[in-house]
């Protein structure tokens, strides 16, 4: 038995009339009886990978600020759920960005005393620097210079510590 992982594909979409680009981005894994989570992954799902960034940079009117592992955000235990990505892409053309997610209010569940994973969150920052936050499921239209942020969901702790 695992407890819960991040529990979600996080699927990010952005494009405009010329071209569209989609990607899931994974988060952290529930722990096991014997095993921390692992962090920074997909869980239960096969045949995705990410871009590399050199490439998504070269193809794309997007530049990536950040993509590092969220530190933290696997739930605590005897053994530590996985800890989720936080990702900030800012776009540098106005682009129609879609995200589809879940686990953005309730928490992946520890198992047997171990503790929840954080919640995903995201928000953007828009070029005069106010920040607004995001819900799981949105489309919305940007303009250029505006910041997208990510953090995914941790997994689940297992066992009481």
């Amino acid at each position: 038995l695992a407890a819960c992982s991040q529990g979600t594909m996080n699927n990010f979409l952005f494009g405009n009339d010329s071209f569209g680009y989609y990607e899931t981005i994974g988060g952290g894994t529930g722990a096991t009886e014997k095993s921390h989570g692992r962090s920074a992954v997909h869980q239960h799902m096969t045949n995705t990978r990410l871009t590399d960034l050199e490439e998504l940079e070269f193809r794309y009117p997007v530049r990536m600020k950040k993509f590092e592992i969220r530190r933290g955000s696997g739930g605590h235990g005897k053994h530590h759920g996985g800890d989720g990505i936080i990702r900030e892409i800012q776009f540098l053309a106005p682009l129609s960005v879609t995200f589809i997610s879940q686990h953005r209010i309730v928490p992946p569940y520890g198992l047997l005393g171990g503790e929840n994973g954080k919640c995903g969150e995201q928000y953007f920052i828009f070029p005069d620097g106010k920040k607004e936050i995001l819900p799981g499921i949105f489309n919305r239209k940007i303009e250029a210079e505006t910041i997208f942020h990510l953090e995914t969901p941790g997994g689940g702790g297992y066992g009481s510590i």
